[in-house]
């Protein structure tokens, strides 16, 4: 379903599709479900992205709270999400690479800025794991940049909303 636009004089409004609300649905679920295994799985598949890499100033490449459990659950679950929605594996499985390529861009830049694993870095911490899939889908979800800029914001609103959640229920270990 593509963005509809309705005219009115000069302006125009950007009228949400059922599609785009999906899409930021499955980013969430990209975003979320390693959150998730962390908890119920403890500490068992919690093998770094990195495999503990340092760089030559001994600051590590993304950190050990990225794990490839929380990539593959992420995988898991967000092509399942799609699935449940009417979309393929495959998109699903696109969503969630392309999350979590954008969050692990976000951890470089925060260990390059001296922030611990898991510190609070608004915007740095949302934008790219919202931004990358929708840039990348942006054709098959009917996205413009309007509607990239919006999904974003909704991301990023959706995402502290969610995190004082799961901190209240005891999943995340602080709110953002």
């Amino acid at each position: 379903m593509l963005a509809a636009k309705y005219y009115s004089g000069y302006k125009s409004a950007t009228i949400v599709t059922q599609d785009q609300i999906q899409l930021l649905l499955l980013i969430i679920v990209a975003n979320g479900a390693p959150i998730v295994l962390r908890v119920l799985l403890k500490n068992r598949f919690n093998t770094a992205v990195d495999f503990g890499y340092r760089l030559a100033d001994h600051s590590p490449l993304f950190g050990k709270s990225k794990t490839w459990r929380g990539f593959a659950g992420s995988v898991v679950f967000t092509s399942a999400g799609a699935v449940i929605l009417g979309y393929s594996m495959a998109t699903g499985a696109l969503i969630a690479v392309y999350a979590i390529l954008g969050d692990l861009f976000s951890s470089f830049i925060k260990r390059r800025l001296g922030l611990a694993p898991s510190s609070m870095a608004p915007l740095i911490d949302q934008v790219p794991e919202s931004l990358l899939p929708a840039l990348m889908l942006k054709d098959s979800f009917g996205l413009d940049t309007e509607a990239i800029m919006i999904l974003v914001c909704a991301f990023i609103v959706a995402e502290l909303i969610l995190s004082k959640v799961l901190y209240r229920l005891g999943i995340r270990n602080r709110p953002y």
